[in-house]
This record gives C-alpha cells, structure tokens and sequence, in this order.
C-alpha cells in the first residue's frame, strides 16, 4: 500500500524551503522544455540534451540538498546558541528571577538572588514570607504598570512581572540608587531667614540690649543650622542668607525646623517675643531662579502671618512649618500710611475702579468693599461693588444690608453685578480684590481673567499657594482682625476735605470687624479697637449692626440642630451634617463659633453640604491650635483660628474621615 506520510517524509529537505523548491520545479520544467526541443530537432541531440540535463539535475540537485542540510545544521545550531544564552543569562545574568505558581508560591529561584540569601531556602514558601511588599506588588500588578522599586535584602531592586509566564525579575539598582540619591542630597539650596518684629521688638531697647538680642539670635541660627551642614551668613540686622544641600535640608525638615520653637521660647522668657520666617528654595535651572524662589517662599511665609518656614522644589508642591502663633500687631502705622497713599496714586490714575469680595460674601467682605469704594469716590473716580448673589438666596444679614443700601441715596447704586462690570471696565481699569486673595474662590472670575496686571489685593488672611502673580500693590496682614480694620485704617490719610463715609458704609465696615473678632473677644487688638472707634466716631449705627446680627428662625434651629450633632475627636469637636441636607453658610459659620464656648473645647468643625456637588467645612479655634494648616491639606484655607475648606463629589461622611484621619496624624506629629 502506498504510505503517504513516509512519501512526503523522504522529500528532499530543499523542498521544505519553499524559495527552493519553487527554483528545483522551475528548472525541472525548463529541462523538460529543452529535452522536447531537441528531440524535435534530431533524435541524436535529444540523447545528448537527455544526457546533459541528467548530470546538471544531479549536480543541481545535489547542491540544493546540501544547502537545504547546512542551513538546517545552522538554524539548529543557532537555536541550541539562543536556548543555551537564555538559559545561562537566567542563571548568570545580575537580575534576580523568582517563579511562582497558581498558588503564590516560590518554585525557583535563580543563582544571583540565591547569593543574596545566603543558606535561606525559599523554594516552596509562600511569596508573603519572602517579602510582604513584594507579594503585594505580584498580587497587585497591572500589566501597563511600569518598574516598582522595591528594597530588599540590603539590595535595591526595580520590579517587573510577567503574569503569564508567573515569573518575576528583580534588576539589581543599588549602585544607580546611590549615585541618583548622591545627586539628590548634592542639590543647592538656598533660603532666606527674616526677623519678623526685630524692628518692633528694639524699637525701644537701649544699644546694649539691641546688641545682646542680636547676639543670641545669630549665635542660635548660626549653631542650628551648622548642625545640620548648612552654612549662614548675615546680611542685615534682621536678615540672613542660608546655603547647603538637599541633604542638609532634609535633615532639618525632619526637626520640623524647631529652631522656630527655640528662639520664640528663649526671647519670650525674657520678655522681647522674636519670631523667625525662612523662605526655601532648590531645585531650579540656576542659582539666580533658587535664590529668587527663596525669596518668593518668605514673601508666601510672611504673608501667611511668619514665624512659620515654607520650603519648595521647582516641581514640588510647598512645605509648611512652623504657623501654630497668632502673629503680632505692628505698633507702627506706617505701612498702613504708604498703603493708602500708593492706593490713591492708583486709582487716581485708572479710569474706573471695580471691587470684588470673596464668594457668598459676609459683613466683612461687604463692608471692606463698600470701604475701597468710597476711597476712590473721596478721589473723584467711579467705583462700583461688583456682586452676582441673588438677593432672595442673601442671608437675612445681607438682605437687611442690601435693603439700608438702596435707601442710601449715595450708595443706592454701589452694588452692581458681573455682567455690567464687564460693560464699564476699560483697559485701565483698577481691580481691587478685598477680603481674600484667592482667584478661585473670588466674585467676579471673568474680571481678573480681563484685568490679571491691574490688580490689587487687601486682605487679612494667611497667604496660600495660590496667589495673582502680578499684583500692582498687596496689603496683606494677617496680624489685622478683618479686611474691614486694614480699610478703615487707609480712611486716616485721606483728604479731611473730601466726602467720606456715609452712615451704612461705616456702620457695614463696623459690622464686619465685630464679626470677624466675634464682638471683639477673638484676634481683636489695640489697633482693631482704634478702627471701631474711629467708626463709631464718623456715624456707625449700633443700633443697625445689631439688626445685621439677627437670625431668622429657621436660621436659628439649624445652628441648634448642628450643635446637637456634635461628636468629641480629643479636643476637636466635630459636627457631621446629613448628606442630603444643604444648609446655610451662615449657621454652618455660627454652629462652628457657639462649639468654641464648650468646656475642653480647643477647635471646631462643621461639615455639610453646601450645594449638590459640594460639601464645606467651617474651621474655629481658641487659638491654641491651628485649624489653617488642616483646612490647607483639605484644599482650603482661611486664618491660624478661623478657616474653611470645600470638597466636591465626596458625602459628609467622607469628608469627615478624611478630617479625623488629619487630626489624629497632626496629634501624633505633635507628640
């Protein structure tokens, strides 16, 4: 019987080659051809062609046979090479490979991680007792994940899996680790230390004592950072320049900078308080962008109040430490005279001038607005409040105010809203933000988005990240009880000719300085007391502000129902609204405040729901402690004992495990 299989399997090997074959089958006809030709031509030259043809097929044959077998003999011997290579490059190579099978468990491990673990056995084990972290990242691992570090063994390793093949490899990169983390801690860094009240503190010390206080704080500068390898020279009496490294940084970033604590604590005993702010920067392209960074992050430290220190990378996110004290009221009024002036210098040469406060606006933003807005109508140029609330969703506060203000014939047509704004500005308009620095939480967006070079910004809060880059003049102080106290204050250096305030506008800016200093018992200091006096003396209306302190009913059983909500976390107490429940800004505010008169009670919080999508946080605080820090992780910000955050797309529930967890991990920093 005819075998098939053993007919093909006897074909020469050529034939397998299908460029061969095609070439063998190609010449065969072309002989079959010839042969035809001849025979056709004379028997005699058939035979002849018969005989040439057989010994060319033979030799043709025959070397397409032996080619077929060398490449056949060189495929083979080069996969046996490949094979031989892989194997020897698994063993021999500097990479670790582990395999795995089904059930998490060490089948084998190669030669060059075997080194690593010395007479330790891991075949058969499972991958947890190898390496917790490492089985976590096989357990883990997502095929478009890159290379995981992982620490192991003494040894650093980057980490990648194949899943299919369970087979994971281990690249030894200790010694590139070194050289990166070598290069890290190498980085220049550079920061500026300031004094903060060394003018106020000497102002009346003699030259002995001047020179004593100067003394003690270079020597402790000098002594700290010199302990962790960073290098300070003086440049003024109250200014100093800081350079070292990365690593040097590092280190005094792990004593969370308590060089803070120190010279507060050391000047304070002897009765001349000194606070430090310091402003680093590394990181940048060149020593002038690190040195100019320095001196932004002290700006950012000072604005935020000072005695604090903010460290950050070109790529980082800012650092803060230290910001746990209330800052000290200048006794001085000169910044406050300057500040007026270069205000009316401003306005005087714009065309118009438009006020914008925070959004849902309170007492203190209002009043701060009207205030800049009768500073500018005292220097003949209009001026208008720029306010896109509803008056029917107003707070009963600001619908009362709102109402005293269109019966005020010079300020019946203070307020208007974006879309008018946006038809009078000009070109040369002069902004002026009040009661919040912020871009992102200001009125009126599409004015700054217009006028981002003419801009000015009054304020009383700590300065955050976020920030206008170019401000034509900044009057921040976080030291000021309200915006309110800083714009009363510019009203002393103006013309005594000039018109100045109207009834409701001194009595809104009183307003909102007793808001802000909770009727003058929180953050309220001699200068806050001088403003209100000043207020009271031009027509502010008790009377009136009384009024503006009122609750409606509803108003007020939801600040009750808040405040029975409230639940101890240490001495943080915390009010976690329903989730399905929006409540007013305003009672949120005041729940927060009423918590405060609560024995052990040294911080509040209030979480609910703002709108659909948002749920907010109102933040108190004795002073003890600082709620600005927890509310600036949260994405907010505000004052060191009143501030605020709001979150979206997340529950009430959420947002406050969220609270708790930064809370308990500030605690445990602390201890």
């Amino acid at each position: 019987m005819f075998n098939h299989n053993m007919t093909f399997g006897t074909l020469p090997a050529f034939f397998k080659n299908r460029q061969l074959a095609v070439m063998a089958i190609f010449v065969s006809f072309m002989a079959l051809i010839g042969t035809i030709i001849a025979f056709w031509l004379s028997w005699i030259v058939g035979v002849l062609w018969v005989l040439l043809v057989v010994i060319a097929m033979f030799v043709f044959f025959d070397t397409l046979r032996r080619i077929g077998r060398d490449t056949e003999h060189y495929i083979a011997s080069l996969s046996y090479r490949i094979n031989r290579g892989e194997q020897e490059a698994v063993i021999q190579m500097p990479v670790g490979v582990l395999l795995f099978n089904e059930n998490y468990e060490i089948d084998w491990v190669n030669p060059y991680l075997q080194q690593f673990l010395a007479d330790t056995n891991l075949v058969n084990k499972q991958l947890s007792v190898a390496n917790d972290v490492l089985a976590r990242i096989i357990m883990g691992w997502n095929t478009e994940e890159q290379q995981t570090r992982l620490a192991w063994l003494g040894r650093q390793f980057e980490v990648q899996v194949q899943p299919e093949l369970h087979a994971i490899y281990l690249m030894d990169v200790t010694e590139t680790s070194k050289v990166v983390k070598a290069y890290e801690d190498g980085q220049l860094v550079i920061g500026i230390i300031s004094l903060d009240n060394y003018d106020e503190v000497t102002e009346r010390m003699s030259d002995s004592e001047i020179s004593a206080l100067h003394s003690y704080a270079t020597s402790a500068i000098t002594d700290w950072m010199m302990a962790h390898d960073i290098y300070v020279r003086s440049l003024a009496a109250d200014r100093f320049l800081m350079i070292g490294y990365r690593e040097g940084l590092r280190q005094a970033e792990n004593d969370k900078f308590n060089l803070l604590n120190e010279i507060r604590e050391a000047t304070s005993a002897q009765n001349t308080p000194l606070t430090l702010s310091i402003g680093i920067s590394y990181h940048e392209d060149t020593i002038e962008a690190i040195a100019q960074g320095a001196q932004t992050q002290l700006d950012l430290a000072l604005g935020r109040g000072g005695d604090q220190v903010v460290v950050k990378g070109s790529q980082a996110d800012a650092r803060f430490y230290g910001g746990n004290t209330n800052p000290m009221a200048k006794r001085t009024r000169v910044r406050a005279r300057v500040i007026s002036q270069a205000l009316t210098e401003l306005m005087t040469q714009a065309d118009n001038v438009m006020v914008v406060g925070h959004q849902r606006a309170d007492m203190d933003s209002i009043g701060a607005a009207l205030g800049v807005r009768r500073l500018a109508r005292m220097v003949g140029m209009d001026a208008w409040v720029v306010t896109n609330n509803d008056v029917a969703k107003m707070h009963a506060d600001m619908q009362q105010l709102h109402q005293e203000l269109m019966n005020e014939p010079r300020d019946a047509e203070a307020l208007i809203n974006e879309e008018a704004a946006l038809n009078l500005v000009t070109p040369n308009t002069l902004l002026v933000l009040v009661d919040h620095s912020k871009p992102s939480i200001t009125e009126s967006p599409a004015l700054l988005e217009l006028l981002p070079d003419r801009l000015v910004i009054i304020d009383h809060h700590r300065r955050g990240e976020e920030f206008p880059e170019n401000s034509l003049l900044t009057y921040i102080e976080s030291y000021a009880s309200s915006t309110s106290e800083l714009v009363t204050e510019l009203f002393e250096y103006q013309p005594r000719k000039a018109q100045g305030l109207s009834r409701i506008e001194a009595t809104t800016l009183l307003a909102g300085i007793q808001l802000d200093t909770k009727s003058f018992t929180l953050r309220a200091g001699t200068r806050t007391f001088d403003a209100a006096s000043y207020l009271r003396s031009v027509g502010a209306d008790g009377n009136l502000i009384q009024n503006f302190m009122k609750d409606t009913m509803a108003d007020y059983r939801d600040k009750s129902h808040l405040i029975e909500m409230v639940k101890m976390h240490g001495d943080a107490a915390i009010v976690v609204a329903e989730d399905d429940v929006i409540y007013d800004s305003v009672a949120v505010a005041q729940a927060a405040d009423a918590l405060l008169q609560i024995i052990g009670v040294a911080c509040s919080f209030v979480i609910a729901r703002r709108d659909a999508e948002t749920v907010a946080i109102s933040a108190r605080s004795t002073g003890t402690k600082s709620v600005q820090i927890i509310m600036e992780q949260m994405g907010g910000g505000g004052h060191l004992s009143n501030a605020a955050t709001q979150v979206k797309d997340q529950t009430t529930t959420e947002v406050a495990e969220t609270l708790r967890e930064l809370l308990t991990a500030s605690r445990e920093e602390v201890e």
